[in-house]
């Protein structure tokens, strides 16, 4: 289907004034304002026509006005752009793009479908966003997708918003902490404050979670990890919970629908003329003032317009084969991110609309970095293979607007691309999955560990080293939003995902799990008392480990997803923080609080390079040098010598049993003390700082079974 005019079936525009026009500029993309009105400029470079529509509200079917973009008055390249007089920020806008439909030759251009913007900052968010409505398909039509849909979709299409661009609010530098002394959080902006027992004024928004700044700071981590804030639709899941009836939610966000504009269901203010830019700014400042960093989950691996039958609402109705790899006979698309597509992130224009994005949310809302989704993925060709050298990863790395901003790769893919230890140059730290697995297994008592357990405790210079990379490069963490939280990971040995409505087969497999006798919570207070320990043991672990830590949010009170690992769907309790589990174990919360005082505290835990012999001394329970090849090792002592008037012992003991460990000589003026240990129960489990317990036997100490210890020595 092509055409040089719109369907006669679309509404007609509701106002009959015309608007003062002109040819505008090409650049830069998107809407800025422009003597006395706003330039619109949108890349498309097989489209036939462009029609720009202006709406008064976001539930209007017609758009109050319609300029049409012709090739031959308003095209630069592959740039479409316009400028209307007297409009300002807070107009509603979307486009309608005409061109050929011919998905098996890649185009599928609908001018029935309104569009968004891919560089709109905000888009209106309303509760019937629904994307059937916008297949871009006939559903009626034996071949589906081979047919074009003839509805209109622009009543429960979210409009753009244009935003006033304004980089000054805040007065105050980047905070920029130092990778060594970064301890990041992880937690969902909705899910930490949803739940009643969060007891905000502004539940699941930035508001609450800004509510929520004094709890973070106390604790003492110094970066918030936000899960995906860039536009998506919650409602785009038809399937229901099978125990409830509800229907499900897109509760994470994974599934983006504008890399550029912050989601409008987490304001407190709505959505309707783009609060969400300000509060979201609010939010951000109020971290910086308490000396926190932001750090956003970001997904550009692919888009919310999923496979051939999936909706069509910006990027495959502006140019499909531009913005999409796609399978030899261009129909279908290649999927290497299990979510239908996968955007063509090798294309320049595609890259360029990353690269804009990121700096968009640096220059213009000032955040500190990025975790990049399946970034993998962004080091594919157009025909889907890796690349020595990504030039889009290149780009990111070394732009000058994002020089001094965090970089974080989960370096995997759908596909089976892992690409942990050789992500590209110094300037990416990755999520070290390799760390995860090997700390569970050695904790659960896998045999065989001992020496790996020992390279993600050092920092994985087995990883990292060889490529030139520092320990600032291992993003060490236990637990994450993909999977079991820490207080499942002791309870339970399988998923339990029934009521994501995939008859429990979504979510990993293999977890690393063990629940110690009972599946799921327990009465029994011997199973809980080694739940417990090992709740201790993996936080001790983690949060003294050389490297960068990541602690999952709620992991500090044993927050709990009822065995579920894989909770995108549950925006209810599941889901939410249940802050009542703070109240349940302030001794859990008390002891991260205190792991995190004594690392920030203690030099040797944030030694900037990896440890040289000089620096650590891997000890037996004997004293000597550990039997790294023994399968059946399961105790390990790391020992940080005198460094600046301080000497650090880890003691750990994986084993059933106890194992009593023979302590390194000390100068006759120092001696030892005991700062932790995971087997005592709470306030003797971790000294406040600046405290500890003198030992009584200087020459051993006695670890007791699946517990860890740390020992000081000081004058």
């Amino acid at each position: 289907m092509s055409s040089t005019s719109l369907p006669a079936s679309l509404p007609a525009p509701q106002s009959t004034n015309r608007l003062v026009t002109d040819t505008g500029v090409p650049l830069p993309l998107g809407p800025h304002s422009w003597k006395g009105g706003i330039n619109f400029s949108i890349f498309s470079r097989n489209a036939e026509r462009i029609w720009l529509e202006l709406f008064d509200r976001a539930e209007d079917e017609a758009p109050q006005h319609r300029i049409e973009l012709t090739p031959e008055h308003h095209r630069t390249g592959d740039i479409w752009h316009v400028w209307v007089e007297g409009v300002a920020p807070g107009q509603l806008y979307g486009y309608r793009a005409d061109g050929p439909y011919a998905p098996t030759v890649g185009h599928r251009f609908n001018p029935h479908r309104l569009l968004i913007d891919p560089y709109a900052a905000a888009i209106s968010h309303h509760d019937n966003w629904d994307f059937r409505r916008a297949q871009g398909y006939d559903s009626s039509s034996p071949q589906k997708d081979l047919v074009p849909s003839t509805e209109n979709n622009s009543a429960t299409s979210p409009k753009c918003i244009v935003i006033e661009r304004q980089t000054g609010w805040e007065p105050t530098r980047p905070l920029q902490h130092p990778w060594a002394d970064t301890i990041i959080y992880e937690l969902h902006v909705r899910g930490f404050t949803a739940h009643p027992s969060a007891g905000v004024s502004h539940p699941g928004t930035y508001r609450g979670l800004v509510e929520k700044i004094p709890y973070l700071k106390d604790l003492g981590i110094t970066a918030v990890e936000l899960m995906p804030v860039q536009e998506f639709n919650e409602h785009e899941l038809v399937r229901v919970n099978p125990h409830t009836g509800t229907r499900l939610r897109n509760y994470w966000g994974y599934n983006p629908a504008a890399f550029m504009a912050p989601n409008g269901f987490y304001s407190s203010a709505g959505s309707r003329s783009g609060e969400q830019v300000k509060e979201f700014k609010d939010m951000v400042k109020a971290f910086h003032t308490a000396g926190i960093e932001v750090i956003l989950d970001v997904v550009f691996n692919h888009t919310a317009e999923s496979d051939e039958l999936g909706p069509t609402f910006s990027w495959r109705g502006l140019d499909n084969r531009i913005y999409y790899l796609l399978e030899p006979g261009r129909r279908f698309y290649t999927d290497y991110t299990g979510t239908g597509n996968t955007l063509k992130a090798d294309h320049p224009v595609v890259r360029d609309l990353i690269l804009d994005a990121l700096r968009y949310w640096v220059v213009e809302m000032h955040v500190d970095g990025f975790r990049f989704d399946l970034a993998s993925v962004l080091g594919r060709d157009e025909e889907g293979h890796l690349l020595a050298d990504p030039p889009l990863l290149d780009r990111i790395a070394h732009d000058p607007v994002l020089r001094n901003v965090k970089m974080i790769a989960e370096a995997w893919d759908a596909a089976g691309t892992y690409q942990v230890g050789h992500f590209q140059d110094r300037r990416w730290s990755e999520w070290n999955g390799r760390y995860r697995d090997d700390v569970r297994r050695f904790w659960r008592g896998d045999p065989g560990m001992l020496g790996a357990f020992a390279s993600r405790l050092a920092g994985s210079a087995d990883l990292y080293e060889h490529t030139g990379k520092g320990p600032e490069s291992s993003i060490n963490y236990i637990t994450s939003h993909d999977g079991f939280t820490l207080n499942d990971l002791v309870s339970y040995e399988r998923k339990h995902n029934e009521a994501n409505g995939e008859f429990n087969r979504d979510g990993p497999e293999e977890s690393y799990s063990a629940n110690y006798g009972v599946e799921g919570p327990t009465d029994d207070p011997a199973i809980n008392n080694v739940r417990t320990r090992q709740v201790k043991n993996f936080l001790l672990t983690l949060l003294l480990s050389h490297g960068v830590p990541m602690l999952l949010g709620g992991d500090e009170f044993r927050r709990t997803q009822q065995g579920n690992n894989n909770a995108y769907c549950q925006d209810n309790e599941v889901g939410w923080w249940g802050w009542d589990r703070l109240d349940e174990h302030p001794t859990i919360h008390r002891f991260v609080k205190e792991l995190i005082m004594t690392r920030k505290a203690h030099s040797p835990l944030q030694h900037a390079g990896f440890y040289t012999d000089e620096d650590l001394q891997w000890i037996a329970p004997d004293g000597q040098t550990p039997h790294w090849d023994d399968p059946d090792a399961r105790a390990l002592g790391c020992y940080l010598p005198d460094t600046n008037d301080l000497a650090i012992l880890l003691l750990f003991n994986a084993d059933l049993g106890s194992v009593t460990f023979t302590l390194p000589p000390l100068p006759a003026n120092r001696h030892w003390n005991r700062k932790a240990d995971t087997a005592l129960p709470s306030p003797d489990d971790i000294y406040p700082l600046g405290h500890s317990q003198p030992l009584d036997q200087q020459g051993h100490y006695t670890v007791d079974p699946q517990s860890s210890a740390l020992l000081i020595a000081t004058p």
